[in-house]
């Protein structure tokens, strides 16, 4: 994609629309692939052996695997699949799932179709109707995706009819921690880097109940993907810089940056948070 006007990434990032979404990822996930050095799309699970963010990305994914039970399952929904490189590690471990990478972004959607693996197919669509038959999956996951769908409540509702009556949902998700106007403009230009809904906790858990589902596990690990993550690019800064700046105008490395001082300063106000919610019909 062409480098757009600042005012045209503003409009994207106020907006929201799936189309906006859409752009602005073909335009920002070039900016996280060189921040990251992967293809992951998610800020990543940071503990002692952590080393970059990568491992931290990896660390994420292998949780939701585990929490996801993947060994007693045939087949898997990844919803808002991003490159799919979640479900290339999944695959890895369990060779026997079939995947259903579904992705609004037919960009990502192609560059993951390149590598032909057998038993993961791809699926471009949105996730609030998802062209899927119902009781045909045994796990729906939204791996740092739901925050973008709009409405939420038609996602969560299209996840319990595709699911098999004995299935699982996860969600992976950041979100404030709790709901008040003050919180969203304590995020200020985090907003720009988090283009996304700002959901607080207890409006996911709510919108999960009131479509009859039951969260059987949720884990808050936000102490550990924002404060390090903000830390390893401030850090970093100055070799990063360089890499994006062959790619992308000044000023979006100096909008990342200022989130990032952004993202340590509301992690340690505790303004946001980052779940992950397992439930079932």
């Amino acid at each position: 994609m062409n480098n757009p006007n600042p005012m045209e990434v503003i409009l994207w990032t106020l907006r929201r629309g799936e189309g906006d979404v859409v752009n602005l990822y073909n335009y920002l996930s070039g900016l996280m692939q060189i921040s990251t050095g992967g293809n992951f799309l998610n800020f990543g699970y940071w503990d002692d052996s952590t080393k970059n963010p990568v491992d931290a990305q990896t660390n994420l994914c292998n949780m939701i695997k585990n929490m996801s039970e993947l060994d007693k399952t045939r087949h898997v929904l990844d919803a808002g699949s991003g490159f799919s490189e979640p479900a290339f590690l999944w695959k890895k471990s369990y060779p026997d799932v079939t995947i259903t990478c579904l992705n609004i972004n037919k960009n990502q959607l192609k560059s993951a179709s390149k590598h032909k693996i057998h038993g993961i197919n791809f699926l471009n669509s949105t996730a609030v109707k998802i062209p899927l038959s119902e009781d045909s999956c045994d796990r729906v996951i939204a791996l740092e995706s739901a925050q973008h769908f709009r409405p939420i409540q038609d996602f969560i509702s299209e996840a319990k009819r595709v699911l098999k009556k004995e299935g699982v949902i996860i969600l992976a998700i950041p979100v404030l921690s709790k709901q008040s106007k003050m919180n969203i403009f304590k995020i200020g230009i985090l907003k720009f880097t988090w283009s996304s809904e700002h959901y607080d906790i207890e409006t996911i858990k709510k919108t999960i109940q009131d479509a009859g589902l039951r969260i059987i596990e949720s884990k808050l690990i936000g102490p550990n993907v924002y404060l390090p993550l903000a830390e390893y690019y401030i850090q970093n800064r100055q070799s990063l810089r360089q890499e994006i700046l062959k790619r992308y105008p000044s000023y979006v490395e100096n909008i990342l940056f200022k989130s990032m001082l952004k993202m340590k300063q509301a992690a340690e106000n505790h303004t946001i948070e980052y779940i992950i919610i397992k439930c079932t019909k």
